[in-house]
């Protein structure tokens, strides 16, 4: 299958260009959103690319085409993962990436359904190749996911414990994880056991924060925890 991928939102650096992030929308949505709301935080060294999903029917709205990363049923541990869909959104993704210049540092984020396409370029990081065996071609410094899940989960430990260089590259890879305890979407268990299923295959460089009363959407707290992080994970200059 061939997937057509929608507009590409960019949000210049407003000082010197010390990372690029590229930020994933959540199911039916689109890069104009998320773009601009990260314009409005205090990361002048971020430029911020924010794709569009292609447009395709998805399962759990009965196949009623909408915008996502990938084909999605039902959530849940034993369900069929759309790797087709995810190893295509990931290498899109990817290329956006390859085109930086060498010096700045990459990194993907994301929301719900964005934020399982960000960890799951995570996992093709670490062991060096998609899904499909393809090689993985950029070099990773961080990976944010809110409110979102694992997909794959069941088969990551795998993956990463066969081989030293992705366990090296695991385990130096810096995630931050954000979930509402009272998500209706995604469930918070979902959250948590991603977390713990990233921590038992090497992702140890992971930092999970748990939002109280905190649903599907996100808040200005935590945003302003996503800045933090970054600040400190990227070692980004004038964001004292």
């Amino acid at each position: 299958m061939t997937f057509e991928f929608g507009r590409t939102y960019v949000v210049r650096p407003k000082g010197k260009h010390q990372a690029t992030i590229v930020w994933l929308h959540g199911l039916g949505d689109n890069g104009s959103s998320w773009s601009q709301l990260l314009e409005s935080l205090p990361l002048p060294n971020i430029k911020w690319i924010c794709p569009t999903a292609p447009t395709r029917p998805v399962a759990i709205l009965g196949g009623f085409p909408c915008t996502a990363w990938f084909d999605v049923g039902e959530l849940s541990d034993d369900g069929p993962d759309d790797f087709e869909g995810l190893d295509a959104s990931v290498a899109h993704i990817a290329n956006l990436l390859s085109t930086e210049p060498a010096d700045v540092k990459l990194g993907i984020g994301g929301f719900s359904m964005g934020a399982a396409t960000a960890l799951y370029s995570a996992t093709c990081f670490a062991q060096g190749k998609y899904g499909n065996g393809n090689t993985y071609p950029v070099n990773l410094r961080a990976i944010i996911g809110l409110s979102g899940w694992l997909p794959g989960s069941r088969n990551v430990r795998n993956k990463i414990e066969g081989s030293l260089e992705a366990a090296r590259r695991a385990s130096s890879l810096p995630i931050l994880l954000c979930h509402g305890s009272c998500d209706e979407v995604v469930p918070y268990k979902y959250g948590e056991r991603s977390t713990l299923v990233l921590n038992s295959a090497g992702f140890r460089n992971l930092a999970f924060k748990k939002y109280d009363g905190l649903g599907h959407y996100t808040v200005p707290r935590e945003m302003d925890e996503v800045c933090n992080w970054l600040n400190a994970r990227l070692v980004l200059e004038g964001c004292r």
